[in-house]
């Protein structure tokens, strides 16, 4: 994988992608909050030989800082645009975990046709419809809260709260240990703002592609388990639940999202 970069208004994006070719379909890995390129690297060893690849640090985080908080998240799907467009990358398969699920709902609405296929992983939906005022309002106010806890308390909360196997949580405290608790706590806090923005929005946030749902047994994040069930349930999208997987059920059981990425990814038509 070799990196590159994404220059904007409001920072640089860095990015990492193999041997672009024509002839195979490409896995658009998009991680959570907080989180890096690194989340996706069971994946990207699997299937570098297999499917052309991408996968980015989003702005703000790890190598894409520094980076003014001054965008909403369909500035992020934008970016992707632009870096999709850049690498000759016509109809990508979105692979979002966590937040990254939902700048993949925001690259499908803002450019409605463009993606092949969309695996989320841990995510949840943007219609606003899912979702309560208290649910806004707490999402506004993540990072006053984040600030109330001892850096201790935080950052064990942002490791053991997101995976249940020692790699999962190991990865996850790397990325954790790579802020001071006020930059932590800016990130978080902004994410969500952005989260809760894209949501009072009231888009359609259409899926216009084939799509499936991934979620760990064990996904102790906000109620991501029951989104799933009402998301896979009122959209009639398949639903895959990842057994002793929390939040990163990638980490968790590469081996089994594995399986799944890449019987979703043959099923699926040449564009």
């Amino acid at each position: 994988m070799k990196e590159k970069i994404l220059e904007t208004v409001s920072g640089v994006i860095h990015y990492w992608i193999n041997e672009i070719r024509p002839d195979r379909k490409t896995l658009v890995f998009l991680p959570g909050l907080t989180a890096d390129h690194h989340l996706f690297d069971r994946q990207t060893e699997a299937f570098e030989k297999e499917f052309n690849l991408l996968a980015w640090d989003a702005p703000g985080h790890a190598a894409s800082r520094p980076f003014r908080f001054d965008f909403s998240l369909m500035d992020k799907a934008g970016w992707l645009h632009e870096i999709l467009q850049k690498e000759g990358i016509a109809h990508p398969i979105l692979i979002g975990q966590s937040m990254g699920g939902y700048v993949s709902q925001c690259y499908m609405q803002r450019y409605p046709g463009e993606t092949a296929g969309f695996i989320s992983i841990d995510s949840a939906p943007l219609k606003r419809s899912y979702v309560t005022g208290a649910e806004i309002w707490l999402l506004k106010r993540t990072e006053p809260m984040y600030r109330a806890f001892p850096w201790k308390s935080l950052k064990k909360i942002g490791t053991e709260g997101c995976a249940e196997t020692e790699y999962g949580r190991k990865l996850m405290r790397s990325f954790v240990d790579s802020y001071t608790k006020d930059a932590y706590c800016r990130l978080s806090g902004h994410g969500m703002k952005l989260l809760a923005e894209a949501m009072e929005a009231d888009l359609p946030y259409k899926i216009d592609c084939p799509a499936v749902l991934i979620c760990g047994e064990k996904d102790q994040a906000g109620s991501a388990k029951s989104y799933n069930r009402r998301w896979a349930k009122k959209e009639g999208l398949p639903l895959y639940w990842i057994r002793d997987a929390g939040h990163n059920s990638n980490t968790d059981k590469p081996e089994e999202v594995n399986r799944i990425i890449r019987d979703f990814a043959g099923s699926l038509q040449e564009v």
